[in-house]
């Protein structure tokens, strides 16, 4: 028996015959650069495997006065090249309201989903998720605009992003396909989709479960610490990756996303880094031959202590 961890290769929506690769591509930080800047973005990720582009309604260079812009320039690269449109899987977000801050009501969503598409120069989103949920709205209202929009073929999936396991099943009680993903943040410094039931929900629907902020908006490349009460967690991480990158040839990022690819809810990394060296060299964490005990070494630093 070996204990080297298998990383997948690709990943199929439920229920749709949507494929993508074990890494996507993330526009959180893609708005304020030229067209022919994004346009090199989009390919490089999609010859490094990257093939589900990940964005939302709300991402843009500042907020909130941003709003729209990231789709807005994606859009742009996919009416210049429109041959790209067929390479990618193209997923995005909406429910998200500056002012508000949130806003899934059915008449929204609709109209929310139908501008997306607009700024997108498309007919259809192969995955749309609500970005987070509107404690506002009944579930059963939220699940009438994603069926309609799903039976009005504008969207071939939907999701959640941010969502508990409650809130999900309470959603997909009213919906009249299975939600297919979940997108948590998820790094080696925040763990918590593994003991909150994410993750374990992920597998018992068969759920895709997308990472956000995999790097942990970059600390864990840099090592300098960015967020709140970080510092200690960091502190124990660096060494670990650093010796399994040792052991790969390869670097911390790399171990870090292969962390992720490892566990068996066969998490997809969402890469947001906008420098195209940095893209290609996400792809390498594949390629990281993961032990259990390496596994465990990482999420035992993370935690501070050993397993119980």
């Amino acid at each position: 028996m070996t204990n080297q961890l298998v990383l997948p290769t690709e990943h199929t929506l439920t229920g749709t015959s949507v494929t993508f690769g074990s890494i996507a591509y993330g526009c959180w930080r893609f708005a304020g650069t030229s067209v022919n800047e994004a346009t090199a973005k989009i390919e490089t990720a999609l010859q490094s495997g990257f093939t589900l582009i990940d964005t939302a309604d709300v991402y843009g260079t500042t907020w909130p006065d941003g709003f729209g812009e990231a789709e807005a320039l994606l859009g742009e690269v996919i009416a210049a090249q429109k041959s790209l449109r067929g390479e990618m899987i193209l997923a995005t977000k909406g429910g998200i309201v500056p002012g508000l801050p949130y806003n899934s009501t059915r008449d929204y969503l609709i109209s929310a989903c139908e501008a997306s598409l607009s700024r997108l120069k498309t007919d259809v989103i192969d995955l749309y998720q609500i970005h987070r949920p509107d404690l506002l709205t009944p579930f059963e209202e939220v699940a009438s605009a994603l069926n309609d929009l799903l039976a009005a073929g504008k969207i071939r999936a939907a999701g959640v992003s941010n969502f508990t396991p409650a809130q999900t099943s309470a959603l997909q009680k009213f919906m009249n396909r299975p939600l297919v993903s979940h997108q948590p943040e998820f790094s080696c410094l925040q763990t918590e989709p593994i003991t909150d039931g994410v993750l374990d929900q992920a597998q018992e629907s068969k759920m895709v479960a997308f990472a956000w902020s995999p790097l942990a908006g970059g600390q864990l490349i840099t090592g300098i610490v960015e967020s709140a009460g970080a510092a200690d967690k960091i502190a124990r991480l660096i060494p670990v990756l650093d010796r399994i990158a040792h052991e790969n040839s390869c670097d911390r990022a790399a171990v870090a996303l292969a962390f992720l690819l490892a566990h068996p809810a066969r998490v997809v990394p969402i890469v947001g880094t906008q420098n195209l060296e940095r893209i290609k060299a996400s792809a390498s964490a594949l390629a990281v031959k993961m032990t259990r005990r390496d596994w465990y070494d990482i999420l035992e630093a993370s935690n501070g202590a050993p397993m119980p």
